[in-house]
């Protein structure tokens, strides 16, 4: 071997192992990367955090990285609000703040995209939005909105796995179909 094949190899080898292990690494961090919490855990979150939020269903539980917060958990009240709950590591409530804790926007204005949804308004919003993505989707979220002209705001996924913002106004016609980046 010559001394240029050897500074080659030199070079090479560090080069291919360092990328093998960085691959290896993004692999690692991406499969771990997903703050939801899942099984008996989530059970106990769930039922500590509707507890603070006075009954309801927990809609999601999560993880935090929050200092002091274990978890967050947005819980649907039986009444329709939605409320955010933050736990510690013993499951203790850190806060918690319900949809109608009136939010200001600068001109004085409540802002309406925190409005509970009737189930006759989410079921229609959903119909609606369904039939715009097409059939085998299903609905990921729906909320009020508060912008001009849109009343709701679904998140749709598609059957193919194609994620879609639709806007519907206030009877449920779409408005804008927009497929998430």
């Amino acid at each position: 071997m010559n001394l240029r094949t050897l500074r080659r190899k030199s070079i090479l080898i560090p080069t291919v192992a360092t990328l093998a292990v960085i691959g290896a690494g993004a692999t690692v961090w991406s499969a771990t990367a997903d703050d939801s919490v899942g099984g008996s855990e989530r059970e106990r979150v769930a039922a500590a955090a509707v507890e603070v939020a006075g009954g309801g269903t927990a809609e999601e539980v999560e993880t935090s990285d929050d200092p002091g917060v274990a978890y967050e958990v947005e819980v649907r009240a039986d009444d329709g609000t939605e409320v955010d709950v933050a736990l510690d590591d013993d499951l203790n409530e850190v806060s918690a703040a319900s949809d109608d804790d009136s939010d200001d926007d600068s001109d004085g204005a409540e802002e309406t995209d925190d409005r509970a949804l009737s189930p006759e308004e989410r079921t229609a919003a959903e119909q609606a939005a369904l039939e715009a993505v097409g059939s085998g989707s299903t609905v990921l979220q729906v909320e009020a909105s508060d912008d001009p002209g849109v009343a709701y705001e679904v998140e749709v996924r598609a059957e193919d796995g194609t994620g879609w913002d639709v806007t519907l106004d206030a009877d449920h016609a779409v408005v804008s179909k927009t497929a998430d980046d």
